[in-house]
């Protein structure tokens, strides 16, 4: 059984101190380059290292900083109340990731785990306070040095140094592996943030995505409901108003299918969303050819991509009800291009009959040139019209927004 100890003390052997200048020394010696190994690990942890590599790091350079053969972390597992060899040096072949030791009070790691007090152990082969592991043991180690690896959260495990050799540890050598254990313990903890707030973010995109089925769902039936009141209303007039309406919904329905589908459910490659909502708009006013010249890769916000392919639906719109109007085909071209890294252009142009006479861009009449203007004031862009004789070209310039981070 383990004897019990008082307050934060480590349980270490006594070590009287010599007088023997040479040993002050070299003492001195190695405290200092203990100090520059934690600046080491340090700079090491900062620079944002894997785990898997700063638990190597912080084995081999605890046992450079301790002049020990042996160095290992340990991970502790719960589950199997035992510790896996996760990181370590000096080691024989199949031990770092594979061999395990009890975590048990009856052993140095497992003291340290539970009581969080530092274990110093100079005898292992006459040791009574603690079971001496097999694979110490096997590798002919005759003291050791265990400190907890504590973050804010749950232990991680146990900082080990093992030597062969018998040169005592001493306490000045307890608080160099401490200030070890507590950078990487840190660091562990920073890990763990980073997983859960990986993980949250997934949680994120699966519940956004979810979502966005949901709604893209929801507008398609709001679509298909309109189409079939449009072909059983009996009024012409009241049916090209509801399958422009119906053409309007399922543009934004697109939207939220291409976010379903994409890798980012906040923003849009706005290219491949405007060509798609060109190829639906082509099967659906057959008297017109719409050619579609999109730039790849321009990425915004999924709302302001749904209001920019609100404005160019209603351009196509416009351009295949109008500019052709009384003829029996006609031509309409759609390009979306970068202007510099601040802006983008819009451009949706006809070779038909230009505009009627009175229109006035100011104060436009119709519904579908409201819904345009209304959402490039709002996405604080700019419209131009520009007669192209023959046919009309609408350009609109829209501020690039800034890249996500």
């Amino acid at each position: 059984m383990c004897p019990s100890h008082d307050g934060d003390s480590p349980v270490v052997e006594p070590n009287p101190a010599g007088d023997d200048p040479n040993v002050t020394l070299r003492a001195l010696k190695q405290r200092i380059q203990q100090q520059e190994i934690l600046a080491e690990l340090g700079v090491v942890a900062l620079h944002g290292a894997s785990l898997d590599k700063l638990l190597t790091e912080t084995a081999r350079l605890a046992a450079e900083g301790l002049r020990a053969q042996f160095s290992k972390v340990l991970e502790y597992m719960p589950a199997e109340n035992r510790f896996l060899v996760r990181a370590g040096v000096g080691w024989q072949e199949g031990v770092v990731g594979q061999a395990t030791i009890g975590a048990d009070l009856e052993s140095p790691a497992g003291f340290a785990l539970r009581t969080g007090k530092p274990v110093i152990s100079n005898h292992l082969e006459n040791e009574e306070r603690f079971r001496t592991p097999e694979i110490l043991r096997q590798h002919g180690i005759h003291r050791a040095m265990n400190v907890i690896l504590q973050g804010d959260g749950r232990p991680f495990g146990v900082l080990e140094v093992d030597s062969r050799s018998d040169e005592k540890f001493v306490e000045q050598d307890l608080a160099f592996l401490q200030g070890a254990a507590n950078i990487l313990g840190m660091a562990i903890e920073r890990e763990r943030h980073q997983q859960s707030l990986e993980a949250a973010l997934e949680r994120h995109q699966v519940l956004l995505k979810e979502m966005s089925h949901r709604v893209k769902n929801s507008l398609m039936i709001v679509s298909s409901l309109l189409h079939l009141q449009a072909s059983d209303v009996g009024d012409a007039t009241l049916t090209a108003h509801l399958e422009e309406a119906a053409h309007r919904v399922s543009a934004v329905a697109k939207a939220h299918d291409r976010l379903i589908h994409g890798g980012n459910v906040e923003r849009m490659d706005l290219g491949k969303y405007i060509e798609t909502i060109g190829k639906d708009l082509d099967a659906s006013v057959a008297h017109c050819v719409i050619h579609i010249e999109a730039c790849h890769g321009i990425e915004i916000p999924a709302d302001r991509a749904i209001s920019v392919a609100m404005i160019v639906n209603e351009l196509i719109t416009n351009a295949a009800k109008y500019a052709y109007k009384g003829r029996t085909g006609g031509e309409i071209w759609v390009s979306l291009t970068e202007n510099g890294d601040s802006a983008l252009t819009i451009s949706v142009r006809d070779r038909g009959d230009g505009l009627p006479p009175g229109f006035d861009l100011a104060r436009p009449k119709g519904l579908g040139m409201r819904i345009v203007t209304s959402f490039v004031q709002q996405l604080k862009g700019t419209l131009q019209i520009r007669d192209r004789n023959p046919g009309v070209e609408f350009v609109v310039s829209l501020p690039r927004p800034a890249p996500a981070r």
